[in-house]
């Protein structure tokens, strides 16, 4: 029989023998019925069981929640910025506006417009439940108190209108990569969700321990530093012979950068 708490979600495999009985949750303590034991012996693979553990779970945590790994759950009430493309379901009243070309001011259109940046971003406002998700990446949520962080732009997934935001251009880019260099500095007072392939790993960053990344594995890094590019361009490396990791980036200071076990490549922005 399968044992499913509706109050924080627990589930696992319990004797036929509990099938009508409830029986206490063994991770909250909440009152649970399992259910009758169907024709056949079992319930297993039913759609009823199907449906339970499936369904949306009211964890009711503000805001930003995570519905899965993989799914974020905004309870709006308001006004959030989204990355364009990134809506999968809602439910309400919501309306979603492309953002404006001068949506946020002729400086950060100029920023956009020779950055390449692709984070296109979508308006949504209104009141209902609305769903995002990113390609299946697994999404992280944080929520900022007078902090900064920097946020590659193709993992930036939402973020509440509370936030100042600003694009940064990094130095020395210019011809080096294709798209994804440049990066959204977002400040201030409320939530953000950010995307990673798999989990992320966040390296401590200091003036005596300074740390090199792949640009297409950096995801995000303290609002305070600064990375500098590092370039290791040879003849080996026009020959095919060199190392293959020819551009990094280098972060030096108090801080941190959170990179993922994954190389994305960035198309290159019309």
């Amino acid at each position: 029989m399968n044992f499913n708490c509706k109050q924080c979600g627990h589930q696992q495999e319990v004797p036929d023998k509990y099938a009508g009985k409830t029986v206490k949750c063994p991770q909250c303590k909440a009152s649970v019925k399992i259910p009758e034991k169907m024709e056949g012996g079992t319930n297993r693979y039913s759609l009823s069981q199907f449906i339970n553990q499936t369904g949306q779970k009211d964890k009711e945590e503000g805001l930003f929640e995570l519905e899965s790994n993989n799914l974020l759950e905004i309870n709006l009430d308001g006004l959030v910025w989204t990355k364009m493309g990134s809506m999968v379901a809602y439910r309400g009243d919501i309306k979603f506006t492309r953002e404006g070309v001068l949506e946020h001011g002729l400086g950060k259109l100029l920023k956009k417009a020779v950055s390449g940046e692709g984070a296109a971003l979508t308006k949504a406002e209104g009141r209902g439940t609305l769903y995002l998700a990113d390609t299946g990446k697994k999404i992280s949520i944080i929520n900022l108190d007078g902090d900064s962080i920097s946020v590659n732009g193709n993992d930036l997934l939402a973020f509440e209108s509370t936030i100042d935001w600003d694009i940064k251009l990094m130095k020395k880019v210019a011809g080096m990569l294709a798209g994804g260099l440049s990066n959204v500095r977002l400040e201030g007072k409320g939530m953000i969700a950010i995307t990673t392939h798999h989990d992320p790993l966040t390296l401590k960053v200091s003036s005596s321990n300074p740390v090199i990344t792949d640009p297409n594995a950096t995801v995000a890094w303290s609002g305070n530093l600064e990375p500098e590019l590092k370039t290791d361009v040879s003849f080996k490396t026009f020959l095919g012979r060199g190392s293959g990791e020819s551009i990094q980036m280098r972060f030096q200071g108090d801080g941190f950068v959170v990179i993922q076990p994954y190389e994305e490549v960035y198309l290159q922005s019309s």
